[in-house]
C-alpha cells in the first residue's frame, strides 16, 4: 500500500473539529444561586408510565427520562435538574420553580457544543420566568430564538414546557 493513502485517515481526523465543554456551575452552585441561603431536600422520583403519556400529552414534548431529579426548597419551590439535547451534545440545566409552580429562573449548567452558547445569556433564559404550566412556549413567537443556536435554543423552550407539565402533573400539590 502507498504512503499517501496511509494518511488519510490521519489527515481526515485532523479535520474535525473539537467539542468545546463549559462547565458554568455545578448543581449546589446552581441551588445557591438560584435560593440563597435555602436549604434543599431531595425528592427524587421515577415516573410512571401513565405519568410519562400524560406529560407527553400535556407538553407535546417526549420525557427523554423517566428519573427526576427534583429537590424541594426549604423557602417555598422546587429545584429540578434535567437535560436536553443541543444540536449533539446534552445541556444539563438547572429549573427554579417558586412555591406556586412559576418559572423564579433557570440556569445552563454546562455547554458542550460548539457554537450557541449564548443560551446561556440572562436577558435569553429570563424570557421564561414568570411562566406556568399552560403559558405559551414557542420558539420564535413566544420565546426568541438565537441565530446560530436554534436547535439548543428549542429544546430547552421544549424541556422547560415539559418541566413545568411535570410540574402541574406530579409535583403541584392538590
Amino acid at each position: 500500500m502507498r504512503a499517501e493513502f496511509l494518511l488519510l485517515p490521519v489527515a481526515t481526523l485532523a479535520a474535525v473539529s473539537p467539542v468545546h465543554a463549559t462547565v458554568f456551575m455545578n448543581i449546589e452552585e446552581a441551588q445557591q444561586l438560584m435560593f440563597p441561603g435555602a436549604a434543599f431536600t431531595e425528592d427524587f422520583r421515577e415516573l410512571s408510565k401513565d405519568e410519562e403519556r400524560a406529560i407527553e400529552k400535556a407538553s407535546g414534548v417526549d420525557v427523554r427520562s423517566r428519573k427526576l431529579k427534583v429537590w424541594r426548597v426549604s423557602t417555598g419551590g422546587w429545584f429540578i435538574v434535567d437535560d436536553v439535547v443541543g444540536k449533539h451534545e446534552f445541556i444539563p440545566l438547572a429549573l427554579a420553580l417558586d412555591a406556586g409552580g412559576a418559572v423564579k429562573s433557570i440556569e445552563i449548567l454546562e455547554y458542550r457544543e460548539a457554537y450557541g452558547s449564548e443560551v446561556r445569556g440572562a436577558a435569553w433564559r429570563a424570557q421564561f420566568t414568570g411562566k406556568r404550566y399552560g403559558a405559551k412556549l414557542q420558539l420564535t413567537k413566544d420565546i426568541q430564538n438565537i441565530s446560530g443556536a436554534t436547535l439548543s435554543s428549542r429544546h430547552i423552550t421544549d424541556g422547560i414546557k415539559r418541566l413545568l407539565a411535570t410540574y402541574d402533573l406530579v409535583l403541584a400539590p392538590d
